[in-house]
C-alpha cells in the first residue's frame, strides 16, 4: 500500500518538480498548476467510512487508502509528509524518544527537554524537506495553520522552506488557503486542521462532539473545493486514525512493567521502553508476559528487521528506538499517569498498526 511519504513525492511531481528517486512512483497524480493538501489530523479511513452521514461531501468523493507509517502519530506522519521519507530515514520515530547518551526523553510534538534544554530542529531532523525542493524548483510552498505553531521546533523540523500563513478560525483558514492558491500559478499549499483529533482524544471518535467536528471538516473541504481556481487540484488526507480504548494498563504502577526500565517513551499505543544497562532481555520477557494477547511486544532489532519503521533505519537513529517496543492490537492504552496525566485520561488513542489507526484516505477534487 502507498504511504504518506509516497504522497509527498507525488504532489511535487504533479506540479512539475522532478523526482529524486529512480524507482517507479507508488502514487501517480495528474499534472496541475496548483496543488492543495488539506491535512485533517485524525481522519482515519475506517472512521470516515463508518460515518458517511456526517461527511456527505467527503464520502461522495472517490477514495484511495494510504498507510500512515509507524508509529501512527502526528510527529511521525508530518515528517513523512514533509520529507517524502519513511520514519526510519527521517528519524521522528515516536512522540517521546530517548536522546541517546543523555538519559533524557525528548517530546517531539511539544519540542521539550527537561531542565530547560533545547533541541536544534535541523540536527534532530536534518533531511531536506519537500518544501525546500519545491521552492528551489520555482514552486511556492505555503503552510496555513494556527498562529501558535509558527516558528516552533516541530514546524522548523518538518516545514522548513514554507511561507507560513497563520490562520486560527475555519473561515480564515479557508480564505487564506484560497488566497494563496490564487496568488500565483505554481503553488503547493498545505492547510492543517487539528480539532477532530483533539476531540477524539478527549471524548472518543464517533461521539456526538466528534461527529460535529467531522461535519466541520466536511464543510471546510467543500468550501475549499468550490473555491479552487482553474488548474488546481485539492487532495484530502490525514496523519493517522484512532481507536477508543476500552482497557488501560498503568505502566508506572505494575512492578512487572517497571523492573529494569530506565525510561518509558513513545505513547499509549506505541511504547518505546528503554532498559537499564544489561536488563533489556528481562524487560522484553516481562512485557511480553504481561501484555500477552493484547499487544505486539518485540525487541528493537525485531522491530527494525520486520520493517516497522520502513525498509531501513539509519544507524544514527537506532538508539532512539526503545530496547523494547510494545504496540497494543487490542483496544488497550498503556498509560503513564504520573508522567503524562492528561494522556492517561483520554478516550481516543492512536500509535499502533491496526487498520483503524494506520489507514488514511486520499480524496481528490480537481478544478
Amino acid at each position: 500500500m502507498a504511504t504518506l511519504a509516497d504522497l509527498s513525492g507525488a504532489l511535487l511531481a504533479a506540479v512539475g518538480v522532478p523526482s529524486e528517486s529512480d524507482q517507479d512512483p507508488a502514487i501517480v497524480l495528474a499534472p496541475a498548476e496548483r496543488v492543495c493538501l488539506f491535512l485533517v489530523d485524525g481522519l482515519g479511513a475506517e472512521l470516515l467510512r463508518a460515518h458517511p452521514e456526517a461527511a456527505p461531501f467527503l464520502s461522495g468523493l472517490g477514495s484511495r487508502t494510504l498507510t500512515a507509517g509507524f508509529p501512527t502519530t502526528t510527529v511521525t506522519s508530518l515528517c513523512s509528509l514533509g520529507t517524502a521519507l519513511p520514519p526510519g530515514e527521517h528519524g521522528m520515530l515516536g512522540l517521546t524518544l530517548a536522546v541517546p547518551g543523555t538519559g533524557h526523553l525528548f517530546n517531539c510534538l511539544r519540542w521539550t527537554l527537561p531542565d530547560g534544554q533545547t533541541m536544534d530542529p535541523e540536527k534532530w531532523q536534518p533531511a531536506a524537506t519537500v518544501y525546500q525542493r519545491a521552492a528551489q524548483a520555482g514552486v511556492e510552498p505555503v503552510y496555513v495553520a494556527p498562529a501558535e505553531f509558527e516558528g516552533t521546533g516541530l514546524t522548523r523540523a518538518v516545514y522548513r522552506g514554507v511561507r507560513y500563513v497563520p490562520a486560527d478560525t475555519v473561515d480564515d483558514r479557508v480564505a487564506r488557503t484560497l488566497d494563496a492558491l490564487r496568488e500565483r500559478r505554481s503553488t503547493h499549499v498545505t492547510v492543517y486542521y487539528g480539532n477532530l483529533d483533539a476531540i477524539g482524544h478527549m471524548v472518543g471518535w464517533g461521539s456526538e462532539e466528534w461527529l460535529r467536528q467531522l461535519a466541520i471538516v466536511d464543510d471546510m473541504a467543500q468550501r475549499l473545493a468550490e473555491g479552487l481556481p482553474p488548474g488546481s487540484a485539492l487532495y484530502i488526507t490525514a496523519d493517522h486514525g484512532m481507536v477508543n480504548a476500552t482497557q488501560k494498563i498503568d505502566a508506572e504502577s505494575l512492578s512487572e512493567l517497571t523492573e529494569g526500565v530506565a525510561l518509558l517513551g513513545g505513547e499509549a499505543r506505541a511504547r518505546h521502553v528503554y532498559a537499564k544497562p544489561g536488563a533489556a532481555q528481562e524487560v522484553l520477557q516481562a512485557w511480553r508476559a504481561t501484555l500477552q494477547g493484547k499487544a505486539w511486544v518485540v525487541s528493537r532489532q525485531e522491530a527494525v528487521e520486520s520493517g516497522w519503521f520502513g525498509p531501513r533505519v539509519r544507524d544514527a537513529w537506532l538508539e532512539r528506538i526503545g530496547d523494547v517496543v510494545a504496540v497494543p492490537y487490542a483496544d488497550l492504552a498503556i498509560t503513564a499517569p504520573t508522567m503524562h496525566p492528561i494522556e492517561a485520561m483520554f478516550t481516543g488513542y492512536h500509535g499502533s498498526m491496526t487498520a483503524a489507526e494506520q489507514n488514511v484516505p486520499l480524496l481528490e477534487v480537481r478544478a
